[in-house]
């Protein structure tokens, strides 16, 4: 409810990342992926239904008023064997506990004048430190230029269970086979409202929209239970590459309003990140569905 308070309330979209894109493509799986887990998911090829967006409740925002998070959620597998998978522009969350998510939630609620009490989100910041390594993390980066080349995470450790019945934890990272393309504010500032996604357009119609699927993997003494945390050196410790997803053409959003993108939603070989920020949701993305409907 708290999240529905600070964005609006609307059956037809999320109280988050609310703009954004339906889009169908294909999933082809690399010759290691089985190394890594045994989720016919991503050992077998398949088609995609994904989503791109622009973080906030608002879906007729101009893209350059955002500079936030951009996300990219994903289906892969049949109906017997299908992971969704939910990305974000950022490599960790804002908060730790669902305790402090509800705190950082109520202190945003907008009062009489529309605003958020400034002093109210000061508190909880104070009580919550790891929110500031999400908001550095956004700060520092440069903002998305490009939905197709914009590299996303996973953000929380999921137990992998390979063919030879091995666990171990890997992190999601989602990354663009090319160039990542940003932008500054000034530059969005002369572009349309919807700059994002005519630059999807385009590339889509170029049939240039393809993301390496990569596993980042655990080391000893990596935080599992906390996803406003990056592991150690994890921008160049070791990956492997799963498969490659390549974008093939849009969809009516209506098609991605079903499938909500629960990340609960894993088939076997992928299992539930132990952390309490990915049990609320689970929750939160079941009560959304039913929200909307």
């Amino acid at each position: 409810m708290a999240g529905a308070a600070v964005t609006g309330h609307s059956r037809k979209m999320g109280a988050s990342f609310a703009k954004g894109r339906c889009v169908r493509g294909t999933y082809i799986p690399s010759d290691q992926a089985g190394e890594i887990t045994r989720s016919l998911s991503f050992t077998r090829p398949s088609r995609v239904l994904a989503r791109f967006t622009v973080g906030g409740g608002n879906s007729e925002m101009r893209d350059a008023d955002n500079i936030g998070l951009r996300s990219f959620s994903f289906r892969l597998g049949d109906v017997h064997q299908r992971s969704e998978i939910v990305t974000q522009s950022a490599p960790v969350h804002f908060t730790r506990t669902l305790h402090l998510l509800r705190a950082f939630l109520r202190s945003r609620i907008p009062g009489p004048d529309r605003t958020a009490n400034v002093d109210e989100v000061d508190a909880v910041s104070a009580v919550d430190p790891e929110m500031l390594h999400h908001a550095s993390d956004v700060g520092a980066r440069p903002q998305p230029g490009s939905f197709a080349g914009t590299s996303y995470w996973g953000v929380h450790a999921f137990p992998a269970t390979n063919l030879k019945s091995e666990t171990r934890f890997i992190k999601f990272k989602i990354a663009p086979v090319g160039v990542e393309v940003s932008r500054t504010e000034r530059d969005a500032r002369a572009k349309s409202a919807d700059f994002l996604l005519d630059d999807l357009e385009s590339r889509i119609t170029a049939r240039d929209v393809r993301f390496s699927v990569m596993a980042l993997l655990d080391r000893p003494g990596d935080p599992v239970m906390d996803a406003t945390i990056r592991w150690p050196d994890e921008d160049r410790r070791e990956a492997v590459r799963l498969g490659t997803i390549v974008i093939t053409g849009f969809e009516a959003n209506e098609a991605c309003d079903e499938p909500v993108f629960n990340p609960a939603n894993l088939a076997d070989g992928i299992g539930h990140p132990p952390d309490e920020i990915f049990a609320a949701r689970r929750a939160a993305y079941a009560i959304s569905r039913i929200r909307r409907g």
